[in-house]
């Protein structure tokens, strides 16, 4: 095996702080889909907040599901699916941002900068 085919090897995590990378990596896949959902909730009135709420979190499971998910049939190669993912990140931080939860939105832009750099040192983005 080449040097770089070891690197380009997704390896296991080998320690607590690469294991609860991914951890933290799934929950920011969660807090993701709740700043959508806030964003619907609080742009549209009535009705259209409902729908709003619902429709933009599950418009990113689709995405996420079809094309960064592990186990997806149609799952991009790391060098478009990670743009992808951090792009996803990026538009409900933004969409938190915009519904007014600032706060929120700042910690999660800031952990998910912190968890892109673990990923990528401990070689996760394959994972």
């Amino acid at each position: 095996m080449t040097s770089d085919q070891r690197a380009a090897t997704p390896t296991r995590p080998s320690s607590p702080i690469a294991s609860t990378n991914l951890t933290i990596k799934f929950l920011l896949e969660l807090a993701a889909l709740a700043l959508l959902a806030y964003w619907g909730a609080v742009t549209g009135d009535g009705i259209v907040a409902v729908i709003l709420a619902i429709a933009a979190p599950a418009l990113m499971v689709v995405v996420w599901g079809a094309f960064a998910a592990p186990r997806a049939a149609r799952r991009l190669p790391a060098q478009a699916r990670i743009p992808l993912e951090v792009g996803m990140f990026g538009v409900a931080c933004a969409a938190g941002y915009a519904a007014g939860a600032v706060i929120a939105s700042t910690v999660f832009a800031v952990v998910v900068v912190l968890n892109a750099i673990g990923l990528t040192l401990f070689r996760q983005w394959a994972e």
